[in-house]
C-alpha cells in the first residue's frame, strides 16, 4: 500500500504526484495543512523528522525527499520507466534534481508570500516563538520568520527571479539534443523541473516562457502539460483566489 502525505501547492509534492500518475500507481493521499503547521506536529515528525512534505509510506516504511521518492517508485515499479537507460544519463538526471533542489529557497520567496505569509502575519510574537521551536530546520525557521515578520523586499524577489531565469537558460541548452533534459526521453529530471517551471510560467517570470526567450523550454512545457499524468497529478493553480 502506498500512502502520500503531501500539500496541493507544495512543489515537492507535485513532483511525487506527477511521478505516481506517470507510473499509474494508486495511493492513499493525506493532505498536510502547512498554514496550520501540521508538518511540524509531533504526529507528523514521527514519520518525517525533518518536518517537510511530502512523505511517502510504502508497506509501512516512510521515505522523504521528492527526488529519492521518485527514484524509489521507478525502481520498485519498473513498468513505464522514468529513468534513463545508461548509468551516465542516470547520473545526469540526479545532478539535475540536485541543481533544481538547490534553488528551492528562491521559489519559497514567491510561494510563501501567499496564504502562508497571510497566516503567519496574524500570529503574536509569543505564538510565533512557540511555533518556531517545533521546526527542525534552521533554514525553514528563517523562512517562517521572514513570512511572519520580515516580508521579502522587491530587490530580494528580483534576485530570486533572476536565479530562476538562469534555470530556464540551463534547461534551454540541455534540451538541444532531444527536447528533454536528459537523454532522448522524458525522465524524473523533467518531473523535477516541472513544478518550478509551472511557478515561473504562472507568476514569477511568464515573459521568459515564450518562444522568443526560451523556445525549447516553452515547447517542452506544452508537451508536458499535454501528458495525461499532468492532469491526474492535480497541479492546480497556485495563486490565491
Amino acid at each position: 500500500m502506498i500512502i502520500l502525505h503531501h500539500g496541493w501547492r507544495s512543489s515537492a509534492s507535485r513532483r511525487v504526484r506527477l511521478c505516481l500518475a506517470e507510473k499509474g500507481l494508486a495511493y492513499e493521499g493525506h493532505v498536510v495543512d502547512m498554514a496550520a503547521m501540521e508538518h511540524h506536529s509531533s504526529e507528523y515528525l514521527r514519520i518525517n523528522p525533518l518536518g517537510v512534505i511530502p512523505t511517502l509510506i510504502h508497506d509501512g516504511r516512510p521515505l522523504h525527499e521528492s527526488g529519492t521518492i521518485c527514484e524509489y517508485l521507478d525502481e520498485t515499479f519498473p513498468a513505464s520507466p522514468l529513468r534513463p537507460d545508461t548509468p551516465y544519463e542516470r547520473a545526469e538526471m540526479r545532478n539535475w534534481i540536485r541543481h533544481i533542489d538547490g534553488l528551492i529557497g528562491n521559489l519559497i520567496i514567491f510561494n510563501w508570500r501567499h496564504h502562508l505569509a497571510k497566516t503567519a502575519a496574524q500570529w503574536s510574537d509569543q505564538e510565533l516563538a512557540e511555533k518556531l521551536k517545533n521546526i527542525p530546520s534552521k533554514e525553514r525557521q528563517e523562512a517562517w520568520l521572514r513570512a511572519a515578520r520580515k516580508p521579502y523586499t522587491e530587490e530580494e524577489r528580483d534576485a530570486a527571479r533572476a536565479k530562476l531565469v538562469v534555470l530556464l537558460d540551463k534547461m534551454e541548452e540541455a534540451m538541444k539534443p532531444s527536447g528533454w533534459l536528459v537523454g532522448k526521453a522524458y525522465s524524473i529530471a523533467d518531473i523535477a523541473a516541472a513544478p518550478f517551471v509551472k511557478r515561473i510560467d504562472e507568476e514569477i517570470a511568464p515573459d521568459e516562457m515564450t518562444e522568443k526567450k526560451h523556445p525549447r523550454v516553452a515547447a517542452w512545457w506544452t508537451r508536458l502539460q499535454a501528458r495525461p499524468a499532468y492532469a491526474q497529478a492535480n497541479f492546480g493553480p497556485f495563486v490565491d483566489s
